[in-house]
């Protein structure tokens, strides 16, 4: 299998993962999707665990792509955050299907977390933590600290992401555009507040 066919076949399964959750979704209707025979979607990928597994780390090389190409190594590692963050609001709404791929992968977790063999997002989360614990603001802050703080601004964007479809439907395709817009720039004033936070705030 080339190179090409196989970067093909993983954003099909992204897709269908996207849309159905790994629970969701039987060997046998990925085979069907990607136009393979159960026994040639095996014989490439092994199972459905380790196709699943090569979507999300596809998924994660991407998104750690967006960060480090962000953090300017020159400019202050306030500017970097909020960089980071900026390139993650862009890159997120370009891609809606990887976003709500994640937020499956959370929800969908809970059966698999005891037997997980790797962590995808883990280096992702480690950076913008490791980011965050950098600036002055936030030196003496614990590791669930700055979890939270990372955390709680990456679902803020997130959830409006995946939320699309249903607002649109709800209050129409006007009022869910003037929303994204203000939702994009109340994000920002989160981002920058969370880096001005004073050492009582977060503590």
């Amino acid at each position: 299998m080339s190179r090409t066919t196989r970067e093909q076949l993983l954003l099909q399964a992204q897709a269908l993962f996207a849309q159905r959750g790994f629970y969701g979704v039987s060997i046998a209707a990925v085979a069907d999707e990607l136009k393979l025979t159960k026994q040639a979607l095996l014989h490439h990928f092994g199972s459905k665990e380790k196709l699943y597994g090569e979507v999300l780390q596809r998924v994660s090389d991407d998104i750690e792509s967006v960060v480090k190409t962000a953090a300017n190594p020159s400019a202050t590692v306030e500017v970097q955050f909020q960089a980071v963050f900026e390139a993650l609001l862009t890159h997120s709404f370009s891609k809606p299907e990887q976003t709500t791929l994640l937020m499956r992968e959370l929800l969908d977790n809970k059966r698999r977390a005891d037997n997980a063999q790797t962590w995808y997002l883990k280096p992702f989360l480690k950076r913008l933590t490791s980011m965050l614990g950098r600036t002055e603001i936030w030196q003496t802050a614990s590791e669930p600290e700055l979890l939270a703080a990372v955390y709680l601004l990456l679902g803020s964007f997130n959830y409006v992401i995946i939320s699309a479809p249903t607002l649109q439907a709800i209050f129409g395709k006007s009022t869910h555009a003037r929303f994204n817009g203000l939702a994009l720039k109340q994000h920002r004033a989160l981002v920058n507040a969370t880096l001005s936070r004073s050492e009582a705030t977060h503590r």
